[in-house]
């Protein structure tokens, strides 16, 4: 039987590609605050600013290429049961190759209805004001808000707890639940956590099997995936 990987990508997965990491040091995303462009109370206030920022999102996804992180990652699937758990709202592991992705933060290619949160659609281009759902009721970003429900979190537990293996790419550790995802991994699975500033949490310091690999995607996840397929399992 194959052991199962479970991957747990964060900004820092997309940064090689050229996406803009969620927030800069000084708290903003593209020169706006997130309580603006990243909340229910700001879709409320101004649906149209938060349409056209997430139209901009999607434009600038057109552009740019899964990278060599997004692209090693596929390899480990001719020998393991891959599972990519992404808080990433790109499609780049998809168009990598990667078979088994949940976006546990939504996704930008998608539109969802105001009031029917399963109503959800493929959108490629601009998505305004007027734009309705089947039922008569407005498009919105099919995007994870702050202050909202998590809705993939129970499908992200149930692989983290069935994982052999966990490798963590390119996120803080910091952003909750995403974050206690690892706390639920079973005793003593090997831990590989890739990324050029690493930072612990609670869950990754009580980790008795962590490797730390300083690197950014494109260089330590290919070494990774080169030891991994070597290793006699």
């Amino acid at each position: 039987m194959m052991k199962k990987i479970v991957v747990l990508s964060g900004a820092g997965m997309s940064a090689e590609s050229g996406i803009q990491t969620f927030r800069d040091a000084d708290g903003l995303w593209e020169g706006h605050d997130v309580i603006e462009v990243a909340t229910p109370e700001g879709f409320r206030k101004d649906p149209a600013l938060v349409l056209e920022f997430y139209n901009q999102r999607r434009k600038q996804l057109k552009t740019v290429r899964a990278n060599n992180g997004h692209l090693a990652l596929v390899d480990l699937e001719k020998k393991f049961e891959v599972t990519v758990i992404t808080q990433n709202v790109d499609d780049l592991h998809e168009r990598a190759g990667s078979t088994k992705v949940i976006h546990l933060h939504g996704e930008l290619r998608k539109v969802r209805s105001t009031k029917n949160p399963s109503s959800i659609k493929y959108w490629e281009e601009d998505c305004n004001v007027g734009d309705l759902c089947e039922n008569g009721h407005q498009l919105r970003p099919h995007i994870v808000w702050f202050g909202e429900a998590v809705p993939k979190m129970e499908e992200a537990t149930y692989y983290t707890a069935e994982a052999d293996i966990i490798i963590i790419i390119g996120t803080s550790m910091q952003v909750y639940p995403a974050a206690g995802l690892v706390g639920l991994a079973k005793n003593n699975v090997p831990i590989y956590y890739i990324d050029p500033n690493p930072k612990t949490n609670y869950e990754l310091e009580q980790a008795g099997n962590l490797t730390v690999i300083p690197q950014k995607a494109g260089i330590g996840v290919r070494e990774l995936v080169n030891e991994l397929m070597q290793k006699k399992y």
